[in-house]
């Protein structure tokens, strides 16, 4: 018998209409389109602003769109991830709703929180209920409304993030394609430097913390830099060497969209020319956990069956790590 091996099949994904600009952003607080694009790469990023609208909203559409491409009846999906950092409310979880919008009746389904690594590292869990021969049918999302937590009178990050949703479909492979290795990480120790403090068990969410913007996302940028150049490269360069990769073998590097910086040094580190290095984050900025599924979809026309794919991400925890796949068809677009 064949090994199964966990392949993704399918991308979809979904951004807000309302772009939101640097030159725009001048106007809010004080920077500059010059200061922005040299530090962080971003150009403009998307943003959901009706009312009412939440993290589901945008995992419903990248879903929807995954669904039509692939031509999947939703009643065949077994397992709906949503990975993200925005969840729509503390309970129920926004997987369970993003199943039954979508008609996934006969699926269950759970969030799943890592910050920026929780596509990453939902990557792995998706992979293991194919590989356990159990599930043919896994649907990963990642999803955030990072503008439910950003505070846009703090230039430090209402300039680096946006919102937007991405999806893939794991199915069982026999070819060996697909996830093919991990290493992922994790160091709590970290987590003073970049949270969303307020309204979890320990930090209660009271007016005056409201008043202050304490339910927004804090992060001590030159520690979340260092650490996160050096840990995503560290991850990527030990997946290369235990599965012998190099930069001829290697066809992608698809990494987590945080800082332009931070995914050139992983580039560097590995000696990856530029040509294959995906890179979004100029239209869309750092949308957590849609930054890999958004690269996917963007690169799927330029993707072939058996490409090495390897992706990297940092986060808050911290959380980090790097996956190698090998893609497992050529896009019909």
């Amino acid at each position: 018998m064949r090994k199964i091996s966990a392949a993704i099949t399918a991308v979809g994904a979904y951004v807000p209409d309302y772009v939101l600009t640097n030159q725009i952003l001048e106007t809010m607080v004080d920077t500059n389109d010059e200061w922005i694009t040299s530090r962080t790469g971003i150009k403009e990023r998307r943003i959901l602003k009706d009312d009412g609208k939440g993290t589901s909203y945008l995992a419903i559409r990248a879903a929807k769109n995954l669904i039509e491409k692939k031509g999947i009846d939703p009643k065949d999906i077994e397992l709906v991830i949503v990975a993200t950092a925005t969840p729509d409310m503390k309970a129920a979880s926004t997987a369970a709703f993003t199943a039954s919008e979508i008609g996934a009746t006969n699926a269950f389904s759970f969030d799943m929180d890592a910050a920026c690594s929780s596509f990453l590292f939902g990557m792995s869990v998706a992979s293991t209920y194919i590989e356990s021969g159990r599930y043919k049918n896994v649907l990963l999302i990642g999803a955030d409304k990072m503008s439910s937590i950003v505070n846009y009178k703090d230039r430090a990050t209402c300039i680096i993030f946006g919102d937007g949703a991405g999806a893939v479909l794991f199915e069982p492979n026999e070819e060996n394609l697909g996830l093919q290795d991990e290493y992922l990480r994790s160091d709590g120790t970290g987590r003073e430097f970049l949270q969303a403090t307020y309204g979890g068990s320990s930090h209660a969410l009271t007016a005056e913390i409201l008043e202050k913007g304490g339910h927004c996302a804090f992060q001590e940028g030159r520690i979340v830099f260092k650490n996160a150049v050096f840990n995503m490269a560290d991850a990527a360069v030990k997946i290369l060497e235990r599965n012998n990769l190099t930069k001829e073998t290697v066809d992608w590097l698809a990494a987590h969209q945080a800082n332009k910086r931070i995914i050139d040094a992983t580039a560097q580190r590995i000696d990856l020319e530029e040509e294959k290095v995906m890179m979004n984050i100029q239209k869309y900025g750092n949308t957590t956990s849609a930054t890999l599924p958004l690269l996917l979809n963007d690169y799927e026309s330029q993707l072939k069956k058996g490409d090495n794919i390897l992706f990297a991400a940092f986060g808050g925890g911290f959380n980090w790590g790097a996956i190698y796949l090998k893609w497992a068809y050529n896009s019909k677009n």
